[in-house]
């Protein structure tokens, strides 16, 4: 506290000296960064600074930063980070930005008078009734601004090993009509071992295949750089351009959706044994095991579903990828499940409007969203140990090194 008392002292005496400090914003950046360390000292059980093992209950791991809008204008908060669970600053609340986009979205779909029953019943429920269009524009304008900020902030200077890329749809109302449109979503694992949200974007569904070129060479150009391996699903036009966006990566087809659409190739008897003989090539110990297990898998199968044989060929390349990377990360990365978990959450989100009045209500509500996720990631445990990432650019055994095959 003395040294809190010390520093507002410093900070009133170079105001009055130079008159270039904001005093009240300064006094506050000051008090927060108190109550943050405070809520630390009591997450490791001991203040700043001082070693006692047996109190210790775990250990400080740095700061990251991030900027805190107040009533007294924009300050730079440095937040503690701990090495084991996570923290997050009491004064902020990390859940606020979301809801303010939903609100904003609910309202623009009012006084547009496109809302379905359901947003009515929300509108009413929030009391919001009355609102005008010029409130509402001047609400949507500063959301949009903060959303944009983060859709297009530079990746550079940090190297993502891993990129998660998937798709999930939304109902937007455009030209009189209701359309289906595809929500892009890439998100990674840095060096650090911290999951990332590295890109959104919104298409047209019949304009998917284009789209995802698009979307991949915006994140090149946004400077992603350092990806080893992209894991998704066989959309159409993606494994060609991860091939020209990110020479040398590999490409994982997630094993998930691999099964599905194997299933669907089936008589519904059969759904149950094609999902197990490709868990059996997948659960493998090793790349040279793995493609000995689906080579007996493709000539099982060939007698009686030769669609489903020739489509295991094909994708052999893409199902193996995984094995080339470190055994402690084959099971996140040979799926889209991580994506997958977010997408839930952003249909959960989403869900409440139902039918989007325009595209950028989508934009405004589900940058939001991952914006919010992107906060709780860096606050929370790392995805992967930064020790096992070293291992990605080891030399891998040329049996346990499938090459990316374009679909």
């Amino acid at each position: 506290m003395a040294d809190d008392s010390m520093a507002l002292l410093d900070t009133l005496r170079k105001a009055t000296e130079s008159g270039d400090v904001d005093v009240l914003r300064e006094g506050v950046r000051i008090l927060a960064q108190a109550v943050m360390e405070a809520e630390v000292s009591g997450l490791t059980g001991l203040p700043k600074g001082e070693r006692d093992p047996e109190h210790r209950l775990t250990h400080r791991n740095g700061y990251r930063d991030r900027r805190w809008d107040t009533r007294v204008g924009t300050i730079d908060l440095a937040i503690p980070r701990v090495r084991d669970g996570s923290y997050f600053p009491s004064l902020l609340e990390p859940r606020r930005r979301a809801e303010r986009a939903l609100l904003a979205v609910v309202q623009e779909a009012y006084v547009s008078g496109v809302s379905t029953r359901r947003v009515d019943d929300l509108v009413r429920a929030l009391g919001i009734e009355g609102i005008s269009r010029s409130e509402v524009s001047r609400i949507c304008a500063a959301l949009d601004a903060e959303v944009e900020a983060f859709r297009t902030r530079s990746l550079a200077g940090e190297a993502y090993p891993y990129l998660w890329l998937d798709a999930t749809y939304v109902k937007v109302r455009e030209a009189g009509r209701v359309v289906s449109m595809a929500l892009l979503v890439a998100t990674g694992v840095a060096l650090t071992g911290e999951r990332r949200v590295l890109g959104l974007e919104l298409s047209a569904g019949h304009d998917e295949g284009s789209a995802w070129p698009r979307f991949l060479r915006s994140l090149a150009a946004r400077g992603l750089d350092g990806v080893r391996l992209v894991i998704s699903d066989d959309h159409a036009g993606l494994v060609r351009a991860v091939d020209e966006q990110f020479l040398g990566a590999a490409w994982q087809r997630c094993r998930v959706h691999l099964t599905r659409n194997a299933q669907d190739l089936v008589p519904r008897s059969s759904r149950s044994m094609v999902a197990s003989a490709i868990r059996m090539v997948i659960e493998q110990p090793d790349g040279m095991s793995a493609r000995e297990q689906l080579d007996r898998v493709i000539d099982g199968l060939r007698p009686r579903f030769p669609a489903v044989a020739e489509l295991l060929t094909r994708a052999e390349a893409g199902l193996l990828a995984h094995f080339a990377f470190p055994e402690a990360h084959r099971r996140q990365i040979r799926s889209t499940n991580p994506l997958e978990r977010l997408n839930k959450e952003i249909k959960r989100r989403t869900g409440v409007v139902g039918i989007f009045p325009t595209r950028a209500s989508v934009i405004r509500l589900v940058g939001m969203i991952l914006a919010e996720q992107d906060d709780e990631w860096q606050d929370g445990r790392r995805y992967f140990r930064p020790e096992t990432l070293a291992l990605i650019d080891a030399e891998p055994d040329i049996e346990e090194a499938p090459m990316l095959m374009a679909s």
